[in-house]
């Protein structure tokens, strides 16, 4: 019986490993985002840490990865396991910290692949712990499936394949998109809300004094006609609102959003900047050249920022930028493009291209 339940569980937490180790790989400057969260003063209060995101992140989802292939070929078993128990402690402390205090809403255990609440990802977690510790105390089952060359090979290649690939993304842009700016996406059609979505229902819980007892009443909202003194209400959300996958997304000029006027526009590019300060300058040159075509194209170029008007003119003027810079939401930008700065091509807010500022060349206008 134990040699199955070791085999199920050794099937499970190896696919599962490298399924969510390679979704994060394909998107690794999301998920350093995601860790700058954790480390940030609000959460586990490691802001030393916050400059060393992307390599951490980096490490992590390959170390994921190859735990998950040593795993499933049986080879070096107790390094495995001990690896595998560590790092499953380590994840259930921080989903368990985040949903008990309401810290990160989501902990990017897949990306923008799956989504999980606070409290789903502690229980994928608790779940992985048991089933990991059926592996340690079974771990004489665990045979492997090839000769110790053959697994030798097998763990250079996979580490090897994961390195080229996180490398391809971090140049480029992730290979699979599961974000709502995908190339297709519109997004005026994004931030709408359907007319059968589900609305918002709350629970409502009146406690009032009768007569020297407390009595409790629970409506969906209407205050209830009670003979007593009123002593409280408390609320429960038994049915969250529907929210569509774009709900920040907004393009500001002084104060005024002008996102509705501007993704009606039939020929639009986006140069998207989160952080001037962060940015690459070496390619702004680059990016004017290609924005001064794409204006003799009949095209109309804005740039998008998180940045001051101040640091948005400065880097206007020094690299000869000939368009103006709207704000909008840093976190929307980061969501937008994994690039600093990135290019974007939209028809009435349908996205047409995307591009990294490597890959400035393959834009079309």
């Amino acid at each position: 019986m134990m040699k199955y339940l070791v085999w199920i569980s050794r099937i499970f937490v190896g696919v599962l490993f490298i399924i969510s180790g390679l979704i994060k790989l394909n998107d690794p400057v999301g998920f350093s985002f995601k860790l700058e969260e954790y480390f940030s003063p609000g959460v586990l209060d490691l802001p030393f840490l916050m400059p060393l995101a992307l390599a951490t992140s980096i490490f992590v989802v390959i170390v994921e990865v190859i735990l998950g292939v040593l795993l499933l070929i049986g080879f070096k078993p107790k390094f495995t396991l001990w690896s595998l128990l560590l790092m499953i402690i380590f994840f259930t402390f921080l989903t368990f910290y985040s949903a008990y205090f309401n810290k990160v809403t989501d902990c990017g255990c897949f990306g923008d692949a799956i989504k999980l609440t606070p409290w789903e990802s502690f229980t994928k977690d608790i779940i992985l712990l048991a089933l990991i510790l059926v592996l340690v105390f079974g771990k004489k089952y665990i045979t492997p499936l090839f000769n110790a060359k053959t697994n030798w090979i097998v763990t250079g290649v996979s580490l090897l394949a994961c390195a080229l690939f996180a490398n391809h993304v971090l140049k480029h842009l992730p290979s699979v998109d599961f974000r709502p700016y995908k190339i297709g996406a519109n997004i005026q059609e994004g931030m709408s809300v359907p007319e059968n979505a589900p609305k918002s229902i709350s629970e409502y819980a009146w406690k009032f004094d009768v007569n020297g007892e407390e009595k409790i009443v629970v409506t969906h909202g209407d205050y209830p006609s009670v003979e007593g003194e009123f002593i409280g209400v408390e609320t429960t959300e038994i049915q969250k609102a529907y929210e569509p996958p774009i709900h920040d997304f907004t393009i500001e000029k002084n104060g005024e959003d002008m996102a509705s006027f501007l993704l009606e526009e039939n020929k639009l590019v986006m140069v998207i900047a989160y952080d001037l300060a962060k940015s690459n300058y070496d390619v702004f040159s680059e990016v004017a050249s290609v924005t001064s075509k794409a204006k003799n194209k009949g095209y109309k170029v804005i740039g998008m920022s998180a940045s001051s008007n101040e640091m948005a003119n400065k880097i206007r003027k020094e690299y000869g930028l000939d368009f103006d810079f709207y704000f909008t939401d840093e976190t929307t930008l980061k969501t937008i493009v994994r690039s600093n700065p990135a290019v974007l091509v939209l028809e009435r807010g349908t996205i047409l291209q995307k591009v990294h500022f490597n890959d400035l060349d393959e834009l079309k206008f």
